[in-house]
């Protein structure tokens, strides 16, 4: 069983530590995401469902407005803001001390976002999509979450060779050598995310699973999302609908495996695994002492 190692998060000038691993749930202020009972377009939806995961435990919310689905429709960079605005100002009339991260690989909109109010950026392209993302985030001075991806949501799924180094090889230098460009830029939270489901094959997402624990070499936080997503579902042979119990057990087998920040749909059970987990680890810690 492995040891959970606390990580500390300066937001908006405080520091705060997370000395177990943190659930962050996903409000989705969109029409078109890949889980349908995820998705909140209207304010009165995103009440009802921020609500349920303060209610549940949530440590971080995590709104997005740009669906990463294959297929899903382009959405404007004025559209994805009103759409953040939405989000941003109903979590923070319900819950005005929890943190707040901004799902964007734009820098104008993750400029906007937190300027809004929002606390960290969560980018799916690692900077990719947008050159100007590292030093926006390097201005702002908020925590930032690099995760791996190749080519964008429309290709992604075409872009899954990563030759003879093999997957986990390649995303690890990857995000390394990003991580070094971030730390000149003076960026110090930087958050990890190996980017389960985005340019992976299924069985590169799960070798990716069973050697989580090498990305605690970079040094940083690991981010883990695999709430409901097709590495479950095409598995199992289920729809997303019916994947939480899937992904209550790949969460508990990351959390085994270091991951500090798991980004779920399902805030209940995450926090669930959390407790069960924490309370395994200091069993186990007693009894080596």
């Amino acid at each position: 069983m492995g040891q959970f190692k606390p990580f500390t998060l300066n937001l908006k000038g405080k520091l705060t530590t997370f000395d177990r691993p943190a659930v962050m749930g996903i409000v989705n202020v969109t029409p078109d995401s890949f889980y349908e009972l995820s998705r909140t377009p209207d304010s009165e939806s995103i009440a009802d469902r921020i609500e349920k995961m303060v209610s549940d435990g949530a440590d971080i919310l995590d709104i997005g407005a740009y669906s990463s689905r294959p297929g899903a429709a382009n959405v404007s960079p004025q559209e994805e803001l009103d759409r953040l605005c939405r989000g941003i100002e109903t979590a923070r009339k319900i819950a005005p001390a929890i943190p707040i991260s901004i799902d964007t690989f734009r820098a104008s909109v993750a400029r906007n976002a937190i300027e809004m109010g929002a606390d960290i950026v969560n980018d799916i392209s690692g900077g990719d999509l947008d050159s100007e993302m590292f030093d926006t985030v390097a201005d702002l001075h908020v925590p930032y979450v690099v995760m791996h991806m190749r080519g964008n949501p429309a290709t992604m799924q075409s872009l899954t060779d990563y030759g003879e180094r093999g997957v986990t090889a390649c995303i690890l230098d990857n995000l390394g050598k990003k991580i070094n460009r971030l730390a000149l830029k003076g960026v110090c939270d930087i958050i990890v995310d190996p980017g389960f489901g985005f340019a992976k094959t299924l069985e590169q997402n799960y070798e990716l699973m069973r050697n989580l624990r090498v990305f605690e070499t970079l040094k940083c936080p690991i981010l883990v999302g695999v709430s409901r997503k097709s590495m479950l579902t095409r598995l199992l042979d289920i729809q997303a609908t019916d994947a939480l119990p899937a992904t209550t057990a790949l969460n508990s087998f990351a959390l085994d495996r270091g991951a500090s920040i798991l980004r779920v749909h399902d805030v209940k059970e995450a926090v669930q695994a959390v407790k069960i987990y924490t309370q395994l680890t200091i069993a186990n810690t007693l009894k080596t002492l």
